[in-house]
């Protein structure tokens, strides 16, 4: 069995001036604790600093992990590589820029032993620009009227994690912003807590409008994913049926019209509606159908279920 009960994975990209500050408060505060620890950084394609200063620690602290990534793939998939190499039986993840605080870590863990699986920080106060807090206030509201999300700060970060959440879950795209709402959906057990949040000593901040247009695309999957992973003929096949049914309609009224009234159907838009309709209708069923087929062969392949089992009493 591993000794460490706690592993802190950080993705980094040129943070250069905050690293070893990090990992400074970090170790005190993780060292306090008692308890085996261990503190993965990914640097995630640095092109400053940041890697040397992330090796001069691995040098210095046994308990600092070091992924060094190719490339920047983002923060998505450093959370990924840090997760799977983590062998905590708590796996907490936090920002590089030294705006998350450490010192919250253990009142995430108290949070967490209550009975959670997942914890996640609520910046009240938060030390971001104005466009930040309101495009992040605007997304956090999107989130919870569409994917029904009872977190009020899905963007901090900071956030603690039994490692079972993981089970069979991969990462990819921008989906770190919706990691706990994706959790809920598989029915693990959400909290929160607040935490402080500091401004921005060094560095620049690498949120900008792409991250913004990116997350607002990431939301739409997760909302098909909470409504229809599991039965995406519910989804295509009811608005093939729509779509058919409505076609059918016009398509009759314009049958009626010809043979009962002489209405010359040469110059109606209508009649190539009701075709489009028709087409489209049964284009729908047939990507229902084949969606279907794929969400069967993804479970087989991955030998996974749609569903997570909590306990089995024998």
């Amino acid at each position: 069995m591993s000794d460490v009960k706690i592993s802190v994975i950080i993705p980094v990209f040129n943070e250069e001036e905050n690293v070893s500050l990090l990992h400074e408060s970090l170790a005190a505060s993780l060292s306090a604790l008692g308890a085996g620890y261990e503190i993965i950084f990914i640097d995630d394609g640095s092109t400053d600093n940041s890697l040397s200063e992330l090796k001069k620690l691995k040098a210095e602290d046994e308990n600092v992990k070091l992924i060094e990534f190719t490339k920047n793939f983002g923060q998505t998939s450093a959370w990924d590589a840090g997760i799977k190499l983590a062998r905590g039986e708590y796996l907490i993840t936090m920002d590089a820029d030294l705006q998350n605080d450490p010192s919250d870590i253990p009142k995430l863990l108290y949070k967490i032993e209550e009975g959670y699986d997942v914890v996640s920080g609520w910046r009240v106060d938060r030390k971001d620009t104005f466009f930040k807090r309101i495009f992040s206030s605007f997304a956090n509201t999107l989130r919870r009227f569409l994917i029904k999300e009872e977190i009020h700060d899905s963007g901090c970060s900071l956030k603690i994690y039994k490692r079972e959440c993981f089970d069979g879950l991969n990462l990819y795209g921008e989906m770190h912003r919706y990691i706990t709402a994706i959790l809920a959906i598989r029915g693990f057990n959400t909290g929160e807590i607040k935490v402080k949040h500091r401004p921005r000593r060094h560095g620049k901040t690498k949120y900008g409008t792409k991250r913004l247009f990116k997350g607002f695309l990431d939301l739409f999957t997760v909302y098909f994913l909470n409504r229809y992973l599991s039965r995406p003929i519910h989804l295509f096949g009811g608005l093939g049926l729509l779509t058919f049914l409505a076609g059918f309609i016009i398509g009759g009224y314009l049958t009626v019209a010809k043979i009962f009234y002489g209405i010359s159907l040469s110059n109606r838009p209508l009649l190539i509606l009701s075709v489009l309709l028709i087409i489209l209708g049964i284009q729908f069923l047939i990507f229902g159908i084949i969606a279907e087929i794929l969400m069967r062969i993804y479970y087989r392949v991955h030998n996974t279920t749609p569903y997570a089992v909590k306990e089995i009493l024998e």
